[in-house]
């Protein structure tokens, strides 16, 4: 289906000052862009406050009501971005919580935002893409998929990349949302795209996890997988690792598509892998938050928060931080699973936290955005 653009006449930049708890000056930046993290991996290299010998210590900073759902917050310049049940997205304030702008979609936002260069990228199950001002919230365009758009855009060398409802993936001009290129596959996509090396990697209902031709949109490889696969792809050292319905966690080979192992678990995987250390991170529909050897797929432990894991975990500086179906937000301990601390929200926790400044920053279904930093 052919996408539709509309290009108001005129774009905006944003710069805005980091303001408490910054990291210290260096060449790191320690902002949550997009979903993926911008290394694919949910992984925060970047995070040195927060550590497993201060994070029992988290205190709630604030709380923002009517941002809550399932969107995964992204985090840049002082601004937090999000995505909301009420229709709306919104750019709030990092240290205070007050609300800068909302832009309203016209139906539900479960897409996570990505940022950049000024911009807000982020779809609308209303079937858009959206590019909005990160400074203002106005819009600057907007693309139709013809299908409701739950997938969460990544953004490399100008272009967005971003999957549909409709089947679709799509590689949109990140300036003026002309589509470049759209690649079919047989059912919904509700995966996001991960970039890597000049390749999209994203699952789709039809069973399949696709490499394409990020320039092109050509079809490098598929790989058959046993079910469904709405969970997204993380990419690391040549390998991708993604969930599936069935349950498995698979580990493919990027450049051939080839399976190197597969882990199952109990229930669905519908939460997205973040990679770090040489451990695969993910969270499985029954119940329970994995950690994988990346090499191997071998279990090296698992922590049990019951009823779901739909939330897609986030690492950084040796925590894993995931939000579960109990209510629950909560932080590992990396290398042993062990539990270091834990918040209890109104609702299920299906977002997907971000870790960046010494802050942790997630949505619950309560309604509600929650940050939280160290007393």
């Amino acid at each position: 289906m052919k996408s539709v653009c509309i290009l108001p006449l005129f774009l905006n930049a944003c710069f805005v000052p980091v303001a408490w708890g910054q990291q210290p000056a260096g060449t790191c930046v320690n902002n949550w862009r997009e979903f993926h993290r911008t290394n694919m991996q949910r992984w925060n290299q970047c995070e040195q406050v927060l550590n497993v010998n201060n994070v029992g210590r988290l205190v709630l900073k604030w709380s923002y009501t009517s941002a809550g759902g399932r969107s995964s917050p992204a985090v840049a310049n002082g601004v937090v971005y999000v995505g909301s049940d009420d229709y709306n997205v919104y750019a709030l304030n990092a240290s205070t919580g007050a609300k800068l702008w909302s832009y309203n979609t016209g139906n539900i936002v479960w897409s996570s935002p990505a940022v950049s260069n000024g911009v807000v990228y982020i779809g609308s199950y209303d079937n858009n893409v959206y590019a909005l001002s990160a400074k203002s919230g106005a819009k600057l365009w907007s693309c139709s998929t013809g299908f409701n758009v739950g997938s969460s855009p990544a953004v490399s060398k100008g272009v967005i990349y971003i999957g549909s409802g409709d089947g679709h993936i799509y590689a949109l001009n990140a300036k003026t949302g002309a589509k470049i290129w759209s690649y079919a596959t047989g059912r919904y996509v509700y995966s996001s795209p991960a970039v890597a090396n000049g390749i999209v990697y994203v699952g789709s209902e039809d069973q399949n996890v696709y490499a394409l031709n990020a320039s092109t949109g050509e079809k490098l490889w598929s790989y058959t997988t046993d079910s469904s696969v709405d969970s997204s792809p993380a990419v690391a050292k040549g390998v991708v690792y993604v969930g599936s319905f069935m349950g498995n966690v698979y580990a493919l080979k990027a450049k051939t598509g080839a399976k190197l192992w597969s882990y199952t678990t109990g229930s669905w995987v519908l939460s997205s892998p973040a990679v770090a250390n040489g451990m695969v991170y993910v969270g499985s529909q029954d119940g329970n938050v994995y950690a994988l050897n990346a090499k191997t797929g071998t279990k090296v432990w698992s922590y049990t928060a019951r009823p779901y894991v739909y939330s897609s975990p986030a690492v950084a500086n040796g925590v894993v931080y995931v939000g579960s179906d109990d209510y629950n937000v909560y932080a590992l301990n990396a290398n042993t699973g062990t539990k270091l601390w834990s918040y209890t929200t109104s609702n299920s926790v299906d977002s997907g936290p971000s870790v960046a400044n010494g802050e942790v920053y997630v949505s619950s279904e309560d309604g509600k955005v929650y940050v939280f930093a160290l007393k």
